[in-house]
């Protein structure tokens, strides 16, 4: 099944708030007839051409151009693209080239294997850095991927990085009294909590009708708790709830609810209404992707300091990737590949946290200053899907309206872990 990395609500990476709208095309770099055979490439991109992103890539390409000689008939296509590629394939009408986010790349293209290994491109050489890419971009962000039909996880080679946290204002007088360091364990959380509550504090503030941001607390406890979510979710007798450690995680969501620790009113709440309150120093705790940082820079007042922690029992960051993709039977293969490698370099690529204000792979690129703590976060070992990978129709069927009656103080921890057992069960016999 297919993945979900993040809330409908948003747009992957978006280096600001973009509602989900489909607009028109926009032609970029090339004339309409398109690149010659051998001397360049199609390219459909999923920013729109006036997005920050799209920017970068538009200086990257036309230096592409300028050093190689290779045209680029790039066509900024918008969040659409991901339907749009699977026809385009079957139509023989693909580009060379499309950008997505990795499990939109998994989903339509590589699942099916029609997607190219990209594999060789790690052995490129980035122009003018004398390295292989596959010394700019760490092995483990190609890791944590599930692997096509044919065994290989390079279907797609990142640009940039999204993750998950729990952001605050560091330079808030009350958190800082409340949490002099970030606290190491969950009772530690709970005693931060305690402490703003004291102060008149909300700990956590919620948008309460969105599962997704509010399943990443659980996700992670999860996480710490040693569970993996996709083969929870994968199981068919739906057993895997009686692990007494998924239990465990779901009364250390409870104690957040039961305690008071959620902003007052968060169950009758819709987006943005406690970004908002978040921003406004109402709640101490916000938690959602890194995009966030971008999406209220024109909101925060002067002096706030953006930070962020996981939840203090997480043992890897979530990880969610943008990245270049190839369609199989492209024609112009060899020009696309070697345009990834070109935009890869440090030069090209650090327009992504300059202009786009968002994360890259490479570690030699300093993320935005909002973003530092993310990106100390992403310096773990290994990293992992959001979800372990788990997602698609298992989410809405299985997890998110028990989630949300629980979350809303409707049930208890064992009631929300029973109800969910018993849902799996009944939606895998759905699936045949």
């Amino acid at each position: 099944m297919g993945r979900t990395t993040m809330s409908a609500r948003r747009v992957l990476g978006a280096a600001a708030a973009v509602a989900l709208a489909f607009g028109a095309s926009a032609c970029g770099s090339g004339s309409g007839d398109g690149a010659k055979s051998g001397n360049g490439f199609t390219y459909w991109s999923m920013w729109r051409a006036d997005e920050p992103q799209a920017k970068v890539l538009k200086a990257a390409i036309d230096d592409f151009t300028a050093a190689t000689g290779a045209k680029v008939n790039v066509t900024w296509a918008g969040r659409d693209i991901a339907k749009k590629i699977g026809p385009a394939i079957a139509a023989n009408q693909a580009p060379d080239l499309w950008d997505e986010s990795d499990d939109k790349v998994y989903g339509t293209t590589a699942a099916a294997g029609q997607a190219l290994d990209l594999s060789p491109v790690l052995q490129l050489q980035v122009p003018e850095e004398n390295v292989p890419v596959s010394q700019v971009i760490p092995a483990k962000y190609f890791d944590m991927l599930p692997k096509d039909p044919s065994g290989s996880n390079h279907y797609v080679i990142p640009y940039e990085v999204v993750t998950n946290a729990m952001f605050y204002n560091a330079a808030d007088p009350a958190i800082a009294a409340a949490m002099p360091s970030p606290p190491t364990d969950w009772a530690g959380l709970l005693k931060v909590c305690d402490a703003l509550k004291a102060a008149g504090k909300a700990c956590v503030a919620s948008e309460g009708e969105d599962p997704w941001s509010n399943e990443l607390y659980f996700d992670y406890l999860l996480n710490g708790a040693g569970v993996n979510v996709a083969r929870l979710s994968a199981d068919r007798t739906g057993a895997a709830w009686d692990d007494p450690a998924v239990l465990g995680a779901a009364q250390q969501v409870e104690q957040l609810v039961k305690g008071g620790h959620l902003i007052q009113g968060y169950d009758a709440t819709k987006f943005p209404a406690q970004e908002t309150n978040w921003v406004g120093g109402k709640a101490a705790f916000y938690m959602d992707g890194n995009y966030v940082t971008a999406e209220v820079a024109k909101q925060v007042p002067a002096g706030w300091k953006m930070a962020s922690m996981l939840p203090p029992t997480a043992k890897a960051p979530d990880a969610g990737l943008v990245g270049f993709a190839i369609p199989k039977r492209a024609k112009n293969a060899a020009a696309a590949q070697k345009f990834i490698a070109f935009f890869l370099q440090k030069k090209q690529l650090s327009g992504i946290s300059t202009t786009a204000l968002n994360l890259t792979p490479r570690t030699d690129i300093p993320a935005p200053a909002e973003l530092a703590d993310v990106q100390k976060a992403l310096e773990a070992p290994t990293v992992r899907l959001g979800f372990d990978g788990a997602g698609g129709s298992w989410l809405p069927k299985v997890l998110n309206d028990n989630y949300l009656d629980f979350w809303h103080g409707k049930t208890t921890a064992a009631q929300f872990v029973a109800t969910c057992k018993a849902d799996q069960a009944s939606y895998w016999q759905t699936q045949g």
